[in-house]
Parts: C-alpha cells; sequence; structure tokens
C-alpha cells in the first residue's frame, strides 16, 4: 500500500463534521477542479496567492503542482502537510501545516482555502480546530503562527477566536500594493485554555519518524 512507504497517506485528522487527510489523485482533481472555481470573490484579494489570476484551469493546475511539490520536497528539516478537507465525502478545500527544523523549534505555520460555495458554514473553523490539534495534541508543537492581511477580517476573526495573539506585522507586495498583514501567535498555553470540538488523530505512529519524532 502507498501508506507503507508514505506513511502520510494514513494519516487522518477526524473531527465531529469533516475529515481531513492527503488526497488520493482523483480527490486532487476534484479539489484542484474547486480551487479553479474559485476561493473568493473576484473583487476580493484576501491572501497573495493570486486565486483570480488566468482562468479556472490554470488555477487548477497551480494546486495540482503545489501538492506535488510539497510532497516531493518533503523532509524532516523542512516539510509542507496539505490535507483535503472532506465533509460525507465530499471535498471542501485545502488546510496546511508547514514547519522548519521542528524537532528543535516546535513550531508550525497554517493557512488554508475553502471553494466559495463551503464558506460561511464553520467549516473553515472546524478545520483550523482539527489541523491544530494534529499540531499541539500529536506532533508537540509550542506554538502555531499564522499572518492574515488586516482587511481580512473573517479570517481575523477565526484566529482570535482559537486563541490567536497579535505577534508583529509584516508588508509584502500584493500587485502594485505594499500590504500590510497582522503576525499571529497561539500558544500552547492558549490552546490548553480553548473550548473546542474533540478531534482525533489516526495513523501518527507510523508518521513520527517523518517529522523527525
Amino acid at each position: 500500500m502507498l501508506s507503507d512507504l508514505w506513511p502520510q497517506y494514513g494519516l487522518t485528522v477526524f473531527t465531529p463534521r469533516l475529515e481531513l487527510r492527503l488526497p488520493r489523485e482523483d480527490e486532487l482533481a476534484a479539489l484542484a477542479t474547486l480551487a479553479g472555481k474559485g476561493v473568493h470573490r473576484a473583487d476580493e484579494r484576501p491572501f497573495l496567492t493570486p486565486w483570480t489570476d488566468g482562468g479556472p484551469r490554470d488555477r487548477a493546475r497551480a494546486v495540482l503542482q503545489g501538492h506535488w511539490s510539497d510532497l516531493a520536497e518533503w523532509s524532516v528539516e523542512a516539510w509542507t502537510l496539505g490535507l483535503a478537507v472532506f465533509h460525507a465525502g465530499r471535498p471542501l478545500g485545502m488546510v496546511t501545516l508547514r514547519a522548519r527544523d521542528f524537532p528543535v523549534v516546535r513550531e508550525v505555520t497554517t493557512s488554508s482555502w475553502l471553494g466559495l460555495e463551503h464558506q460561511g458554514q464553520g467549516h473553515g473553523t472546524e478545520a483550523r480546530i482539527g489541523l491544530l490539534s494534529l499540531a499541539f495534541d500529536y506532533l508537540g508543537a509550542r506554538a502555531a503562527r499564522t499572518e492574515v492581511f488586516q482587511d481580512n477580517h473573517a479570517s481575523q476573526g477565526v484566529s482570535r477566536k482559537l486563541g490567536y495573539e497579535h505577534d508583529g506585522i509584516s508588508v509584502d507586495a500584493r500587485g502594485d500594493e505594499a500590504m500590510v498583514s497582522d503576525r499571529l501567535r497561539l500558544t500552547r498555553q492558549k490552546w490548553n485554555e480553548q473550548n473546542r470540538p474533540p478531534a482525533r488523530v489516526d495513523g501518527m505512529t507510523a508518521c513520527r519518524p517523518m517529522f523527525g519524532l
């Protein structure tokens, strides 16, 4: 089985409504097609990723390339875990966990996207909780970080609700604009203080060497 050679394929996070795991090829194609239809309104730009550039096939292929690249470049020193979000077997989007020198630093960064039709139903918050449960409760992270444009009020709200605190700013080019993002940081202490839906992770034991644990 594929998971015998690449144990991350046996890693699954379960929340009350959702399942987070690496997508298989046909599921990845469905996710890419979903992203091609849009992950935000055309008059918005809430991410550095230029989701409105090109046509639907261009955006879909970018998702494929990004996912394959993350798998190919995996190492204990620097890894990116992109998990598809499923509800009742249907793909909704992706959540991503990244780290460098994790066995020493014990910090991760998170990012996510959902297809437009699946937003506003609480799936994004629940998926983030599942991803953070993996990071804190199973990988032993000390902190999780994210960066959010100051005008991305939806993402700001989710992060604040989960206990993230202000940790400075960063400035990036978004086209010909200089955009300020808030750096937000969630510590293990704050995570443990939260009342949140339960999450379960299967397949972690076989994956531990891949994370340097």
